[in-house]
């Protein structure tokens, strides 16, 4: 049976522009194309995991807007459980993205309903519990990721924390969380160092997966594994959801009970599958297309 990988986090509405280069400050750049599509990185990685065969399940908010209707439509089109969404009455959250011709981006979010995600049901706890991972970041309150950790830590189930964006984290966060996943600058604002700190980090939390961009993963753990993971070698045209569909697809390898390493070589895979494509949640991978990679 696939994994019940259950997503606690946020939705908006991609507004992307492309064009040769990003502007600088005060500057304007006159763009290639544009394209508007659902985004957010708890709807992403939720599309991430259905489509590496998981049995994604999203929890969170939309507004009450058109952006909230197609947020709904698009996420069930991708094979999500959006049974247990929110709607609140309102504007949704939306990002507007910048990508250059080398791929690179840079992202301004308004989190309009993610804002509203705070409390959780008794059933959105239970619906937490049963499942085999719980997946979260940092888009929505934090309060509601901590509460969300702490029943899946209740109820047997593993908990990921992709920390993005970075910021400091609470210690009844850290200790419900089995695996973080982070950024090289993520790392170095958890750690509160120069530069990104595993020792420290595995002082708060028992697993811990930074990634490294065209560099690949690096994966330790309390018991002394700590090993680089390379990434596969592939042309990029957006890297916007990279990490979106490395996390998605870790979760649902660690769910299925794969070995950590070679997850996190899976996911590298999925990431590298990901960066081909124009956007954020269309251009996340099937796990087809995530294999063809990974078994190349």
């Amino acid at each position: 049976m696939a994994p019940r990988i259950v997503v606690a986090g946020s939705a908006n509405m991609d507004l992307v522009g492309l064009a040769e280069r990003l502007p600088l400050p005060g500057e304007t750049v006159l763009g290639d194309d544009f394209v508007m599509m659902p985004g957010g990185k708890g709807a992403n990685q939720a599309t991430a995991a259905a489509r590496a065969g998981g049995d994604s399940v999203f929890l969170g908010a939309i507004g009450s807007d058109a952006f909230g209707v197609t947020l709904h439509a698009r996420l069930s089109a991708a094979g999500v459980d959006v049974s247990h969404m929110r709607t609140s009455y309102g504007a949704s959250g939306v990002a507007v993205i910048m990508v250059d011709h080398a791929g690179e981006n840079s992202i301004l979010v308004s989190p309009g309903a993610n804002s509203a995600f705070t409390d959780l049901t008794e059933a959105e706890a239970r619906l937490i519990a049963g499942g085999d991972v719980l997946l979260c970041q940092l888009e929505i309150p934090v309060a509601t990721v901590t509460a969300a950790c702490q029943a899946a830590r209740a109820g047997g189930a593993r908990t990921v924390l992709n920390a993005a964006p970075a910021r400091e984290l609470p210690t009844e966060l850290l200790a419900a969380v089995d695996l973080l996943v982070v950024n090289e600058l993520e790392a170095q604002t958890i750690a509160g160092s120069e530069r990104p700190d595993v020792a420290a980090l595995l002082a708060l939390v028992p697993r811990v997966v930074l990634t490294l961009g065209s560099a690949g993963a690096r994966y330790a753990d309390r018991d002394g594994r700590d090993e680089t993971v390379p990434a596969f070698p592939v042309e990029p045209t957006d890297t916007t959801a990279a990490g979106d569909a490395f996390t998605g697809a870790l979760a649902v390898a660690w769910g299925e009970g794969r070995d950590l390493m070679e997850a996190v070589r899976w996911a590298n895979a999925a990431g590298a599958a990901c960066v081909r494509k124009l956007g954020a949640s269309n251009a996340l991978p099937t796990r087809d297309e995530i294999d063809g990679i990974y078994n190349s």
